[in-house]
């Protein structure tokens, strides 16, 4: 049985996961970062010791959970040397063969959501994509999932992978499209606020119908009128004129399509 647990991290995720984990009852014996004021701010919320070095990683938990960049993971690894140790990285995108060459049991315990340190969020709506490459780990991680979630998915790292990237549109890129509604109403003197409602609706929307059904406005009958209107009060952000030319033709061309 997985009781005690490290964390190789100390960011966002590793935050969120940690708390979710502590208030199931699980022990957070040690918290590593790479910054001691990181991992000191994360183990005081959850009982537990600190170190920014690796020299001075427990070596005797049940689990180790690397909440890491993709690109630290590699290094992380190589220096812990944490051979015949049950390990498992939350990252997304990478391979669960990562592991590979550094222990015999090993696995994925990816959270897919957005997290913010400063932001609270409720764990038990939050999926959790499991990979294991032995049954012992495999069980171990589906019964700690379910222990702080309500859906707990088994998916390949391929399909993970795919997860990932369909995560980044409809997220980060969303999001990226946030900040551009927000500095075009600030050019105009203009609050943010006055989008709320709509981000909330359409958010709303897809929750009960398809987002090509749920698509509206001038792309999806590629109103050049009102497009080429657009473009030429975007001429001070040219960035932001291609990305909107670029987004409009993706939609008309989705919508034009024959069904």
């Amino acid at each position: 049985m997985i009781k005690n647990i490290v964390f190789i991290g100390a960011g966002n995720l590793a935050t969120h996961l940690a708390l979710a984990l502590k208030k199931a009852s699980f022990e957070i014996c040690q918290v590593y970062s790479r910054t001691q004021v990181s991992a000191e701010t994360l183990a005081k919320q959850v009982g537990a010791d600190s170190c920014n070095d690796y020299a001075d990683v427990n070596r005797d938990a049940d689990l180790y959970i690397f909440a890491l960049s993709d690109k630290a993971l590699p290094t992380a690894l190589e220096t812990l040397k944490l051979k015949d140790k049950f390990l498992v990285h939350t990252a997304g995108s990478l391979p669960m063969s990562v592991f590979d060459d550094y222990t015999s049991t090993y696995g994925v315990f990816y959270p897919l959501q957005t997290f913010s340190k400063a932001r609270e969020v409720d764990f038990s709506k939050i999926p959790i994509c499991i990979e294991a490459n032995k049954y012992e780990l495999e069980s171990e991680l589906i019964e700690i999932g379910k222990m702080i979630s309500n859906s707990v998915q088994l998916l390949s790292s391929q399909q993970r992978k795919q997860l990932h990237m369909a995560a980044v549109f409809t997220c980060n890129f969303t999001n990226h499209m946030y900040h551009i509604g927000q500095e075009l109403l600030q050019d105009g003197n203009m609050n943010f606020d006055l989008l709320k409602p709509l981000i909330m609706e359409t958010a709303e929307k897809v929750q009960k119908m398809p987002a090509k059904a749920a698509q509206t406005g001038p792309a999806v009958r590629f109103d050049e009128d009102v497009i080429k209107a657009h473009e030429e009060s975007l001429n001070m952000h040219p960035d932001f004129q291609k990305l909107y030319r670029f987004v409009s033709e993706s939609i008309y061309h989705l919508h034009s399509k024959k069904k």
